[in-house]
């Protein structure tokens, strides 16, 4: 079993108040939930309205598969023209007997 893990800290420079910044969140996150079934969260900056870290994580049989929807995610956040990415890490985690 494979876990993928993604983390992006951003800019939102558009947001004047939390409520813009969880506009622009939720419709991204809801994006990505219903494309890729995966589990995604803002993990820090909840109080700051132009910056926010996102978490998502999702489990897959096959390591290429992981790959292939890590980087269709990091593309998504990418082409976001209403945020900014200041900082990307992904990890490919290995559970089980090798």
């Amino acid at each position: 079993m494979f876990i993928g893990t993604l983390k992006f800290e951003a800019i939102i420079p558009g947001s004047t108040s939390l409520k813009d910044k969880r506009k622009i969140i939720q419709s991204l996150q809801n994006k990505i939930k219903s494309k890729f079934n995966v589990s995604i969260a803002e993990i820090d900056y909840q109080d700051k309205w132009q910056r926010t870290m996102i978490g998502i994580c999702f489990v897959n049989s096959g390591k290429k598969e992981i790959e292939k929807i890590c980087e269709k995610i990091k593309n998504m956040f990418f082409e976001n023209s209403d945020i900014l990415i200041i900082n990307e890490l992904s990890e490919i985690i290995f559970i089980g007997e090798k």
